[in-house]
């Protein structure tokens, strides 16, 4: 097939109507530089050199308008600026900012163009580029993807230097001096004579004088913050209870609510009897909402009590009943009808003709169960609404939560909080405008709305259910053909649905995690098909890589067995891609691979997804209470590292996340309701189930890549196939607890 034939066949995740959007707006639109969001909040409190930098009396703050969810996401985006800005880390002080079309995250549609992230040519880059043009127009500020750190990584790094510049151009101003004589060191600008004079002093003259031209950036030999491992910022506010997220927001006279949603999902609510509910101690108030009801009380618990007591009438769901009918569904979409897209076609699958394997993968729904359920705190006073909220979307929420108010956008304040982690759950909008619409019915009195852990972990949008299909043949031992299939609802399209953002074209999430993956089997075929909407979908950590990387994993580890091979080295011997095969290498040293020992085996998996290749092995053993976790280990390659160590928590994270859901994770439905109402129903692993986990992060050079995201894929088919090498037993379907007994 043609190249632009394949393109045309892979469509975009944004949808063509969006790009051809973007692209109408010309040159000069797209070069325009959206209006300083600090400005006229800055009053006189000092110098708004760049969106991204405020220096005043106080010191240098970085604005960092990424959501901090644990990521540490702060830390580094701070550490961009403050290294060309040349700051002490101990001086700078870090804000989030607010809801502006300046800090739209340029990177967030890369992940959707139709070429795979080890495709370096021209026609590649051009149109990964070219993406940065919808993305400016669409200013879509949004921490997600793993895209914060290659959105931030030019641009932060451009705001500190032309704020540095900035600087110097002022005390060369007030000096007479020439620039070129002056120098910057720890947060002051040096005369020859070595003389200094602090940032906070030329503030204001930078910031009142054209910016200049922006210079170079530092060489990375001339780093000093970048590259190393540094304090995170977050860490001793959270140590100290003094982090403020949005449940700890305190106002005068403000009230606590709670909300009441029907369980079955997206249905109307046809009416209900809350007379027992309203003389409860402490309860205010009943407000009716769109499918549910609010409760307003003295306190949370109060408005918790209040809520159970309420007799609905809720009206059925729009969506099979149960997941027995769901998965059937799924498994009826594989039909020419209900293809979404080829995402990859090379050679010929129908000209295999070695020996055959057959094979159907599957996964259930999984809930994103952040620690923090959702919550927000609203307040609307003179036509004008406040909300405190920990959010991935700040300009999402704002929008949304003034239609849900009555208001305009530009009469809506949106603090972003920090957060108990978000995993995609908190780039919906839906906690922010049930939390407005209680505000506009409490006018003038503050409300701090607090969601149950059951409302929280039956009303989410979930990671959906899945199927793959996986046909290959093989030929002396190598892989002939591969023909994968996959099969799942469209996240894009309940998403669209929800945040009213038009789409077209197929969901690339579909085959996230598979179509890209570099093995360079001659004949290769990816198709996606889209299984009929059921559910509320969103973004789950790593997204369709999260089931893609599981189905796609356990077919090459099983290919390996078939073949009488070494599972690790058949991968390495069919990838085409360096690095791929170094994290293979490398994750191989660390644990050991090919060590006898005895009443342990290991399994490896290894998955390319947002652009980082990542290998896993897992380390298994039989004990008398069942089977343990004893090993992990992890190799990444993420470009530049920026941050060592929080790369290697971030890894660490996303595999416990990835193994606790691949042991244990499942939502299931029953009469149109979720049945896991809770941390018991879907239960993580503890940490006394968890080994050390040792990563390795490499640096081949290549284009930076963020590290949110890319640990989860390979947990669920590493843990899969070193039970298998442990058992016999092969599981191609999760949870694995259905499978095998664990300690």
């Amino acid at each position: 097939m043609s190249r632009i034939g394949t393109i045309a066949r892979r469509s975009f995740l944004i949808g063509s109507a969006a790009v051809l959007g973007g692209v109408a707006f010309g040159t000069w639109r797209f070069l325009t530089p959206y209006p300083n969001p600090l400005q006229d909040s800055a009053g006189d409190k000092g110098g708004v050199i760049t969106p991204y930098v405020v220096i005043d009396q106080t010191g240098v703050t970085i604005i960092t308008p990424r959501a901090e969810m644990g990521q540490g996401i702060h830390s580094t985006l701070a550490a961009l600026v403050a290294e060309e800005l040349d700051v002490p880390w101990d001086q700078v002080q870090v804000m989030h900012g607010p809801p502006a079309k300046a800090y739209y995250n340029a990177a967030m549609l890369e992940e959707g163009v139709p070429f795979a992230p080890t495709d370096d040519s021209w026609l590649a880059r051009t149109m990964r580029h070219a993406m940065a043009v919808p993305a400016k127009f669409l200013a879509l500020q949004i921490t997600g993807g793993s895209t914060s750190i290659p959105d931030g990584y030019e641009k932060m790094r451009a705001a500190g230097a032309v704020a540095r510049a900035a600087l110097v151009q002022a005390a060369a101003a007030r000096t007479g001096l020439p620039a070129d004589d002056l120098r910057t060191e720890t947060g002051a600008v040096v005369t020859p004579d070595g003389t200094r004079i602090p940032y906070a002093d030329l503030a204001e003259a930078a910031a009142a004088a054209d910016l200049p031209d922006m210079p170079p950036l530092k060489a990375r030999a001339d780093w000093t913050l970048l590259g190393k491992s540094l304090p995170r910022v977050d860490i001793p506010a959270k140590s100290t209870g003094t982090a403020l997220f949005a449940g700890d927001v305190r106002l005068p006279g403000m009230r606590f609510a709670t909300v009441k949603m029907n369980p079955h999902l997206g249905a109307a609510m046809n009416g209900y009897d809350a007379s027992a509910a309203e003389t409860m101690p402490g309860v205010e108030r009943i407000i009716p909402l769109t499918g549910g009801v609010a409760v307003v009380a003295a306190t949370t618990w109060h408005a918790i009590q209040a809520a159970e007591a309420i007799d609905f009438d809720w009206a059925p769901a729009p969506y099979p009943a149960s997941s027995a009918e769901m998965r059937d569904q799924i498994a009826q979409s594989f039909t020419p009808e209900r293809l979404d897209a080829v995402m990859r076609e090379d050679g010929d699958i129908t000209t295999a003709t070695g020996e055959v394997f057959e094979a159907d993968y599957h996964v259930p729904h999984l809930a994103h169960a952040t620690m923090e359920p959702m919550q927000a705190a609203a307040h609307l006073v003179d036509g004008k609404l406040t909300l405190w909220v920990g959010t991935q979307a700040p300009g999402l929420v704002q929008q949304h939560a003034a239609k849900a108010a009555g208001l305009e956008t530009e009469a809506v304040d949106v603090h972003t909080t920090v957060m108990g982690g978000g995993f995609g759950r908190r780039a919906e909008v839906d906690a922010s405008v049930l939390a407005a619409q209680v505000a506009r019915a409490m006018a003038g009195t503050p409300v701090l709305v607090t969601w149950s852990r059951e409302e929280d972990m039956t009303h989410d949008m979930y990671r959906p259910m899945a199927t793959g299909r996986v046909r290959a043949t093989l030929t002396a031992g190598k892989v002939e053909s591969f023909d994968f299939s996959t099969c799942a609802p469209s996240i894009m399209e309940t998403m669209a649905e929800r945040i009213g953002i038009p789409l077209a074209g197929p969901d690339s999430t579909i085959a996230q995690g598979a179509w890209e993956q570099p093995y360079g089997f001659a004949n290769y075929r990816v198709s996606a098909y889209r299984a009929p909407k059921t559910v509320p979908l969103g973004f789950w950590r790593s997204v369709g890589a999260s089931q893609n990387g599981f189905f796609h994993d356990c077919a090459i580890d099983e290919l390996a067995h078939l073949a009488g091979a070494d599972p690790l080295g058949f991968r390495r011997d069919h990838l085409i891609h360096d690095p791929s095969r170094a994290v293979l290498d490398a994750v191989a040293q660390m644990s050991g691979w090919g060590t006898p020992r005895p009443g342990r085996a290991l399994g490896v998996a290894y998955c390319l997804s947002f652009g980082v290749p990542t290998a896993q092995v897992i380390e298994v053993e039989q004990t008398e209470a069942g089977i343990r976790i004893t090993g992990a280990w992890a190799a990444v390659d993420v470009g530049v590292a920026l941050d060592p160590r929080n790369i290697e928590a971030q890894v660490s994270g996303a595999m416990v996340f990835g193994l606790s859901a691949a042991v244990r994770g499942e939502i299931t439905f029953a009469q149109g309701r979720v049945e896991q109402p809770n941390y018991w129903d879907y239960e993580p692993l503890r940490i006394n189930q968890l080994p050390d986990i040792q990563v390795q992060v490499l640096e081949s050079g290549g284009p930076i890549r963020g590290i949110g995201e890319p640990g989860t894929p390979p947990a669920a088919p590493a843990l899969a196939n070193a039970l298998f090498a442990l058992t016999g037993t092969r599981a191609r379907s999760l949870p694995l607890s259905k499978t095998f007994s664990f300690a």
